[in-house]
Parts: structure tokens; C-alpha cells; sequence
């Protein structure tokens, strides 16, 4: 399975970003992991800068790089800002509209929820987790108990959270539907996207 299994907080803290959801640790150690993590880095040259950019979209989303550079070879091959056709590709990801519904409360929970057959797309099972939802598909829970059951911790977890606009809720039948393809301003990337490509076109 493409995904970091590494310690977490860790990775966060090395890009100053909450790469896996907000953490207090963040709070309270916000500097670079290491001995001399508090004593400032030298300045990044524009290469390291755009490949730290690719990392932490990479890692955020649980891809691997062969995995990224094939979502950058799709999105350069389309008609639009490929940039933007990049994070439109990322956001539509199933295991990350299952997580912006709130049936999950992290990406990696999500991801296992759809590997593990506990997610249906218009009313039959997809257990990849890169399937690239479109407009007008509905993600559901399966209505077996098991699968109620998580979405309903899922949904108890993230009740604060706000679901984007390009997506529509129905919590008490545990589905969605997908409005829209998100745009720039909607996905907040916390990276420059511009950088990533600048980065793959060398």
C-alpha cells in the first residue's frame, strides 16, 4: 500500500505544516525535528524549495512518487492551468472525498475504509482508493453494520469539521454526492503547486 508509515509528527514538523491534520505537537514544538532543530537552517535553494513543496503534497495525500508523477503526467496532458488539474486530481481521489464527507477522520482512515470494501460509488463497491470520483457520483457506506458503524465514529469525529461546498452531505443515510470538481480557492493547497510543476518540467 502507497502510504508513509513513518512517525508523523515528525514529517509535520520538518515542513512546518499539519501534513496529517492538526496536532498539538505542532504547538508546542514548532521547529524542525533533530538536536539542532531549534537553531535555524541555512537558506534553501529554489530546487530544495520546490521539491520540499512536492514532498509535503505528496505525503499529505499518502502517494507514492511514482504514483505522483503519474497524476502530473495526466494533468499535463489536459486543457486548463496543470497545476490546478493536479490538486483537482489529488481532491477528487475516493479515499479523499470519503475523508472531506467526514465518514473518516484522517486520509489514512479513509484509505482503509475503501480498501477494506466499506465504500460504494452510485451503488457498487470500489475498493481502490485512487478511483477519481466525477460529478454526479455518489459515495456511500455500505449498509452492512460494520461499515455503519466507522462511518458513524467517523462522522462523531469530524462534526465540527465543515464539508466543502463542490460536495453535498446526507449524514443520516451515510452518503454523498459530488456537485462539482473543486477549484483552487475551495482545495486551499498548503503548497505554491507552481513550483512542483517548475520542478517536473526541468
Amino acid at each position: 500500500m502507497a502510504r508513509y508509515t513513518g512517525p508523523r509528527t515528525k514529517k509535520s514538523r520538518r515542513y512546518g505544516v499539519a501534513l496529517f491534520g492538526p496536532h498539538k505537537a505542532l504547538e508546542r514544538r514548532n521547529y524542525p525535528p533533530g538536536v539542532h532543530g531549534d537553531k535555524g537552517r541555512r537558506k534553501q535553494s529554489e530546487y530544495a524549495t520546490a521539491l520540499g513543496e512536492k514532498q509535503k503534497l505528496r505525503i499529505m495525500y499518502g502517494l507514492l512518487e511514482r504514483q505522483f508523477r503519474r497524476y502530473y503526467e495526466i494533468a499535463l496532458h489536459r486543457r486548463g492551468v496543470t497545476g490546478e488539474i493536479l490538486l483537482q486530481l489529488l481532491e477528487t481521489r475516493l479515499d479523499n472525498v470519503v475523508y472531506r464527507l467526514g465518514l473518516a477522520n484522517s486520509r489514512r482512515a479513509s484509505r482503509q475504509m475503501v480498501n477494506h470494501g466499506h465504500i460504494a460509488v452510485n451503488g457498487r463497491k470500489v475498493s481502490i482508493a485512487s478511483y477519481i470520483v466525477k460529478v454526479g457520483d455518489v459515495v456511500e457506506v455500505r449498509g452492512n453494520a460494520v461499515s455503519r458503524q466507522l462511518a458513524t465514529r467517523g462522522l462523531a469525529a469530524m462534526s465540527i469539521a465543515t464539508v466543502p461546498e463542490w460536495l453535498l452531505i446526507d449524514k443520516d443515510n451515510f452518503k454523498g454526492e459530488v456537485k462539482r470538481v473543486p477549484t483552487r480557492e475551495e482545495i486551499a493547497p498548503i503548497v505554491n503547486e507552481q513550483l512542483i510543476i517548475e520542478l517536473y518540467s526541468r
